[in-house]
């Protein structure tokens, strides 16, 4: 018979079985360890584990990405953090419910760095000074903040300086109604930046910026972001190492100079003023790769050194109806002239009016392999779609997307076109075929977007097939229709399928 004394024993015995086998495992992993898996959660939850143990209370004291922005406005006081509300990201914290964060950085180890700090708020200057030069004490690595003033008003925040000389900060994303101080207090700083984003800023007590973006300002900045710039209309961009470059809503741009030597991404939206009449643009970037241009006025001048690397272009200008000048209209050429070595173009339905309308030449593409052409395919626009053909002459795919509004006069494939031995649209089309024999030879696919069975489209549908050496594919995206259109499509279809191709492996799919 078993005595007390064994009994004990084993119940001790399997008590400390039990105690090994709930071992506390995942406390025993290193810091960098528990730290990027805490950062894959909210940061809520992360404050909320500080009271499992002191090893989880030091490794929330010395959490090194504090991102925010998960956070909505929330009561909270500097003694009580457990009822922390949530609710859709991006919503700013109030002023008065900023004691979280204020309190998160007034806890912090004092030996451990931040590595990012991203929140948007609405509070006063002073508190926003406050918490950006506490994370500057930190050695803070990347500064995300979107601020919003706590009273309303028309002043504007002050650029916080203490940023400026920060040695460890390698990403800086300001988005508000920021001041910049003057550029010579700028050009002190910003030695170890690497990425600058800069969003609603007030330019007006010095809108010529010639020297601020200089490689001695910036010496190893690589991403530039400028966005919705207030009175900004001169800028000079010479960075070093600038690779690159995004400017967006600079509505009161007239000048920019831009050169960059080893910048391979450029992307314009929105920019500069279309009633000025000295406008210009001078772009030198021997590495440029990607360049998007959209939605821009043509500048007065253009100087555009072609990139031997130029592989993406999207482009989409405009020109006032009142401004339509030779001047602006060579800057196009010019412009235009610049890409001749991208191999990727898309071109906006502006962009290709203008050309049509005008009778516009520039160099041709000789290592165009896709193009991408957005339009209304009316009349007018012919013209402007045969003088891009000739200037691919290596062209391998075409992609057509056709712009239907009710402003655009386009003739219907009718009834008496089914007896013209050849259409207006197709006589055009046979008189280039000398200027298009070498994109003849050379095209291989055609993907038409938007095809209704209109006169110009069915013209160049079918001159494509008649004349395409090389065609091997050609979808033609009709959409949906009615019974009446089905039956109009089915005789377009059997006419173009009535006439000899000129390439015996073209395949034509309607869909």
């Amino acid at each position: 018979m078993e005595t007390r004394s064994a009994k004990r024993k084993k119940m001790a015995q399997i008590e400390e079985n039990d105690a090994k086998s709930a071992t506390d495992r995942i406390s025993d992993l290193p810091d960098a360890v528990l730290h990027h898996i805490l950062f894959l959660l909210p940061i809520k939850c992360v404050a909320q584990m500080s009271i499992l143990s002191k090893r989880w209370k030091f490794l929330w004291s010395t959490f090194p990405d504090l991102d925010f922005r998960t956070l909505n406005p929330f009561e909270i006081s500097s003694k009580n953090v457990k009822f922390l509300e949530f609710e859709k990201p991006r919503q700013p914290l109030d002023s008065s419910r900023m004691d979280f964060i204020t309190q998160v950085l007034s806890i912090r180890d004092k030996h451990s760095d931040i590595r990012v700090l991203c929140f948007r708020a609405r509070l006063s200057f002073s508190r926003l000074n406050s918490l950006i030069r506490r994370a500057i004490r930190h050695n803070v690595r990347e500064l995300d903040i979107e601020a919003v003033a706590a009273v309303c008003t028309d002043d504007y925040f002050n650029f916080p300086r203490c940023v400026i000389g920060s040695e460890s900060l390698r990403v800086l994303k300001l988005k508000s109604g920021f001041r910049l101080p003057p550029s010579s207090v700028m050009r002190q700083g910003f030695q170890s930046l690497q990425t600058l984003s800069l969003s609603l800023v007030i330019w007006n007590n010095q809108p010529s910026l010639p020297d601020l973006f200089s490689e001695s300002s910036f010496p190893v900045l690589r991403n530039l972001n400028l966005d919705t710039c207030f009175g900004l209309k001169y800028l000079h961009v010479g960075c070093r190492a600038l690779e690159d470059l995004n400017l967006e809503k600079c509505y009161d741009l007239e000048g920019l100079d831009i050169s960059c030597a080893k910048l391979e991404r450029m992307r314009l939206m929105k920019c500069f003023d279309p009633h000025c009449d000295k406008s210009w643009v001078k772009i030198n970037a021997p590495k440029l790769e990607h360049l998007c241009w959209q939605h821009n006025a043509v500048t007065d001048t253009t100087i555009f050194e072609a990139s031997n690397l130029l592989h993406e272009v999207t482009v989409g200008f405009f020109i006032l109806t009142r401004d339509n000048t030779q001047g602006k209209l060579q800057s196009a050429v010019d412009f235009l002239s610049g890409l001749s070595h991208a191999r990727s173009l898309s071109l906006e339905r502006q962009t290709i009016e203008i050309l049509s309308n005008n009778h516009l030449l520039f160099q041709p593409f000789y290592n165009l392999k896709y193009l991408e052409l957005h339009t209304g395919f009316n009349k007018s626009n012919v013209p402007g779609l045969a003088c891009l053909f000739k200037s691919s002459p290596i062209l391998n795919t075409l992609i057509l997307k056709i712009i239907h509004e009710y402003r655009i006069e386009r003739k219907a494939w009718n009834r008496d076109l089914w007896d013209m031995t050849i259409t207006e649209g197709e006589q055009y089309w046979e008189s280039q075929i000398r200027t298009l024999e070498s994109f003849l030879q050379h095209l291989k696919v055609v993907k038409i977007h938007g095809f209704l069975d209109y006169e110009n489209e069915v013209a160049l549908a079918k001159f494509l097939l008649k004349h395409g050496k090389a065609i091997e594919e050609m979808i033609l995206h009709t959409g949906h229709c009615n019974a009446r259109d089905t039956l109009r499509r089915q005789k377009i279809r059997s006419q173009m399928m009535g006439f000899s191709w000129a390439s015996s492996n073209a395949k034509v799919a309607f869909q």
